[in-house]
């Protein structure tokens, strides 16, 4: 009966040779074997710590060119934390693999299992990930910037920091909203400060019955006292865009009339507060008119 011969894996044959070796070997083979080995460590390891510290000098020195080069380009704070960031741990990561691979320890393992633990990490943390990425998006095209008065994801306030998972923001009543970066950059964001001039517009009710032009004459009037609303020849909008009062609709219990103004838009909210009032006290006497309110008409008839 034929038996045939087993082989066994190249991983499993090396190990039992050198074992075998270690066998044969005599105490003072063993020995001189042993503190040649050590020697050969004691070198790689001498290496090692020599190429690590060169090597944090080195990333110290282009973290330093680099942050230099953004500052002189006047990049903003933001996204020069960010690059800062990125470059160093990018760096650092690359001297360590360097410096793993001088003490023998094979490379391509610890890179595999580095980027397996990636994907994993990537899978748990995808809505980090995209807050992230809206976060880059955002230092990079800059709809907003810190200061900006904008309205996004249902919330309005004053940015006032653009991290790169977040934006932080304060509303007028000075509360805290933190949103992330990932609806952001895919959201349609209202951002009223990178004009120098905003509109303002009142929608005001005159009764049925009131003429037009002497309410348009008064509110007119009015707006023509006030230094902040720029006039027809002075309108940052160009011709014909002075202030304006029309007809704007006719509803139940009133006629509407729409006044639109431009201004600067530091003064859009102290402008339109201000005459909020001033037509509710002074344009009755103005313009002969009242502002009316919804009522219904009862009649009884007698059967």
């Amino acid at each position: 009966m034929t038996q045939t011969p087993v082989t066994l894996p190249a991983d499993t044959v090396a190990p039992s040779r050198e074992i075998a070796a270690l066998k044969n070997m005599s105490f003072d083979e063993l020995i001189n074997n042993l503190v040649s080995d050590l020697v050969r460590f004691a070198i790689s390891l001498a290496i090692a710590v020599a190429v690590f510290y060169i090597g944090r000098w080195i990333i110290r020195r282009i973290y330093s060119l680099v942050e230099s080069i953004l500052h002189k380009r006047n990049v903003e704070a933001s996204l020069t934390t960010f690059v800062l960031s990125f470059v160093n741990i990018v760096l650092y990561f690359i001297l360590i693999v360097t410096v793993i691979g001088i003490l023998g320890i094979e490379t391509s393992s610890f890179l595999a299992l580095f980027a397996s633990a990636g994907v994993a990490i990537g899978m748990a943390l995808s809505g980090t990930l995209q807050n992230f990425a809206g976060g880059v998006l955002i230092l990079l095209l800059k709809p907003f910037r810190v200061g900006d008065a904008i309205e996004a994801q249902g919330y309005a306030g004053t940015v006032r920091k653009i991290e790169i998972f977040n934006t932080v923001i304060t509303t007028p009543d000075n509360k805290t909203i933190i949103i992330p970066n990932g609806g952001l950059s895919t959201g349609t964001i209202n951002n009223s400060t990178t004009q120098l001039y905003r509109r303002v517009e009142w929608k005001l009710g005159i009764s049925y019955g009131d003429k037009v032009e002497p309410v348009r004459a008064a509110i007119l009037s009015m707006l023509a006292e006030d230094p902040r609303v720029f006039a027809e020849e002075t309108s940052p909008a160009g011709a014909g865009t002075g202030p304006k009062v029309f007809v704007a609709s006719l509803d139940d219990s009133a006629v509407t009339l729409a006044v639109r103004v431009w201004v600067r838009k530091e003064e859009y909210w102290d402008v339109f507060f201000a005459f909020n009032e001033r037509f509710y006290e002074e344009l009755p006497a103005r313009g002969n008119m009242s502002f009316p309110f919804p009522q219904m008409d009862v009649h009884v008839q007698k059967i």
